[in-house]
């Protein structure tokens, strides 16, 4: 399985800032962290889906998604 720094890094950095209208610094945290922002999970973003569309598909938001959620678990654990 492929890791979010391996999708943002493929599909580069200031693109998926400029498609998730932030800044490459919040890109380059969600790359540190290993997990999008806790928004995507409450609907109030879909920066997921942002890079599966910009992969052309080859990254799958709910396996973004999923990365996600799993690293956020282990850290509250």
């Amino acid at each position: 399985m492929y890791s979010i720094k391996d999708a943002i890094l493929e599909v580069g950095i200031h693109n998926v800032a400029n498609a998730c209208g932030v800044t490459t610094r919040a890109v380059y945290k969600w790359i540190s962290n290993n997990y999008l922002p806790k928004t995507e999970f409450f609907g109030g973003t879909n920066y997921a889906q942002k890079i599966e569309s910009l992969s052309n598909g080859k990254f799958k938001a709910e396996n973004l998604l999923e990365q996600s959620k799993q690293t956020l678990l282990k850290e509250t654990n």
